[in-house]
């Protein structure tokens, strides 16, 4: 393997700065460079003291941490540098390195590293990122989970069925002499693929909130005019962000925040006021809001509580009765006069009714449902769309099989279900197929 390098902590002014180099002379060319013990002597994951030289020049005082190969974080040779946390010391250390046999990692090489060399799989890849990005309680613990090869053992559990179906066809098709074999009819596959399709299904609907509880939640703040929106914004945001003023139509134009409430991240969008309007500008900024409605995972639906409900008010209790919503009567802090069912009551002007806000999220969202599936869900869009992919594969079969077409036919699918669900983990080759099937049957007879 090349020798690279890059560094691995964030760039800025810091205590310490940590330089990663990976590679087959890896510890041999930082050696060179290192005035202190000899690192291609040094035991494995052990910490050296000394300094980085250029020449005959110190360039910094450093520990010099030896990995040595298969046991580091991408399965090469690898030393990590710990320098002076300042941004010049820590680019010289990087341009000593530089000069001296490395280049410059591209983004995520060592992750595709250990990727390669089999010391994680695509999950678990995905997962270091989820952790370094999670922005609550739950997208951590789920991350880990993830890291800890949950969802790889998830998958692969399903792909051990499959692997079974695939390998009793290609004993009943290339191998009829074979006696212990088990006569494979659609009757016989058909309980073992809706097994596979109820359980998917479950998976797939599980997702749906693990990938909220990851990602955050896409929120739309919809109301009419001068109900409170920006007010209810720099509320949850705990800033002035969006512009609050009496007068109708203040806000034309979308503006966003990222906020945690609970154990739910949300990408808040405060959106214009939504009414009939000649204003060509403010009428661009509503069309914007029922776009952003539209594609709201959640919508938090605002209502003036000291007024009576008119007939915009109607329409966007009509327009999102099929949506994730929270109604939420504002104002409180003047006399209430709208009361109705499983709404809000809070005051954005005093900030008051954080709590019962909060606790709704929650509730509607379901977060904490994700503490009872015990890892039975995957944790991103890619990972989700490619079992999407091989359910669709097995339903194809299940069609198949009530067309009561050929065996042979019907496998085609399940090895394609079989596929997709490797993708998911990174393991899908032509040569693991052939490889599990001649280790799990005795077909050399």
């Amino acid at each position: 393997m090349e020798n690279i390098c890059a560094i691995a902590t964030p760039y800025g002014v810091g205590a310490i700065s940590v330089i990663r180099a990976s590679g087959t002379d890896s510890i041999t060319l930082v050696n060179k460079i290192f005035k202190g013990k000899d690192l291609t002597k040094v035991k494995t994951h052990t910490a050296s003291y000394g300094y980085i030289m250029d020449e005959n020049e110190v360039v910094d005082e450093v520990l010099c941490f030896v990995y040595k190969a298969p046991k580091s974080f991408d399965g090469e040779n690898m030393v990590e540098i710990s320098c002076h946390g300042g941004v010049f010391v820590t680019n010289q250390v990087l341009k000593t390195l530089l000069k001296n046999g490395f280049r410059m990692a591209l983004p995520g090489e060592f992750s595709k590293r250990a990727f390669l060399n089999k010391k994680m799989d695509l999950t678990q890849a995905e997962a270091v990122m989820d952790i370094i990005s999670s922005t609550n309680k739950i997208a951590l613990k789920s991350s880990f989970a993830s890291l800890r090869s949950q969802t790889r053992e998830l998958i692969q559990g399903f792909r051990n069925e499959l692997l079974d179906i695939i390998a009793k066809i290609e004993v009943n098709i290339d191998y009829p002499e074979y006696e212990d074999a088990i006569e494979v009819t659609h009757e016989y596959l058909l309980p073992l693929v809706d097994d596979l399709i109820l359980k998917m299904r479950k998976i797939l609907k599980n997702s749906e909130i693990s990938t909220v509880a990851i990602h955050g939640i896409k929120t739309a703040i919809i109301g009419k005019p001068n109900v409170g929106k920006s007010s209810l914004l720099n509320m949850l945001l705990d800033e002035e962000k969006a512009i609050v003023s009496s007068y109708a139509g203040t806000t034309r134009d979308m503006i966003e925040g990222t906020l945690n409430i609970g154990n739910v991240t949300l990408h808040l969008i405060d959106t214009a006021g939504i009414h009939e309007s000649e204003d060509y500008v403010e009428s661009i900024g509503i069309e914007r809001s029922k776009k952003a409605m539209e594609e709201a995972n959640l919508v938090l639906l605002v209502v003036d509580a000291s007024k009576e409900l008119d007939s915009v008010d109607l329409e966007l209790l009509e327009m999102t009765k099929n949506k994730n919503r929270i109604i939420i009567g504002n104002k409180t802090d003047l006399d209430t006069k709208v009361n109705l069912d499983n709404m809000i009551y809070i005051s954005a002007l005093k900030k008051e009714g954080m709590e019962l806000l909060s606790n709704k999220i929650e509730e509607v969202t379901k977060i904490d449902s994700l503490f009872d599936m015990n890892g039975y869900y995957l944790n991103n869009t890619r990972q989700t769309n490619l079992m999407e992919e091989s359910l669709n594969a097995l339903l194809q079969a299940k069609k198949s099989m009530d067309n009561l077409l050929d065996i042979s036919l019907i496998e085609i699918d399940i090895k394609e279900a079989f596929d997709k669900l490797g993708e998911i983990t990174g393991d899908s080759n032509p040569d693991e197929l052939i490889n599990a099937l001649f280790s799990k049957f005795c077909l050399g007879k």
